[in-house]
């Protein structure tokens, strides 16, 4: 089992380090993809290690090898992180050829801009930070302001006080998946 973390220079520390030592517990191995390799730092100051980055995506070959090697795709959010990741063509397209593979997604906070940008929320149910609730609407996907939104192998939540209902909602999808 392996699970990979998008994200970029300035994530929501909350939203990356919950569900990295989350899934480390439920037995994954977790590789961070970000734009920098080795440390980097969330809005709070917590140093994390990115092991992949995402200018990877934009190699095909590295995309696909990618999409064979990992089976759980966590998107955390954090306001200025997700305005530079979500402009990475390589991620957007990465996430939406994940997407039609039916492989299991967890998005939270602003994470759903993301998804928005990747184009795999039309007709979807979606939660996302309440600031975002018009973009996600204007996505072509209905706002759920839940603590676990599960929509087939999409699973959001709109904020970090709901970590432990949203991975523990995200972890029961994959495993239901297997």
């Amino acid at each position: 089992m392996k699970a990979l973390i998008i994200t970029w220079e300035k994530f929501q520390d909350h939203e990356v380090i919950y569900p990295y030592y989350r899934l480390l517990e439920e037995g994954f191995e977790v590789d961070i993809m970000s734009n920098v390799l080795g440390k980097f730092h969330g809005i709070l100051g917590t140093n994390m290690e990115s092991d992949r980055l995402t200018t990877d995506l934009n190699d095909p070959d590295t995309a696909a090898a990618y999409l064979r090697e990992y089976d759980f795709l966590v998107i955390p959010g954090g306001v200025k992180a997700l305005e530079k990741l979500r402009q990475e063509r390589g991620v957007l397209q990465f996430i939406n050829t994940w997407n039609a593979n039916n492989k299991v997604i967890a998005s939270t906070c602003h994470g759903a801009q993301l998804l928005i940008s990747s184009k795999v929320v039309a007709g979807r149910r979606v939660s996302g930070y309440y600031s975002i609730r018009d973009d996600i609407n204007n996505a072509g996907a209905q706002y759920v302001d839940a603590p676990a939104v599960t929509d087939k192998n999409l699973i959001s939540s709109p904020h970090y006080k709901w970590m432990g209902e949203w991975m523990k909602e995200a972890i029961r999808v994959y495993n239901n998946e297997l």
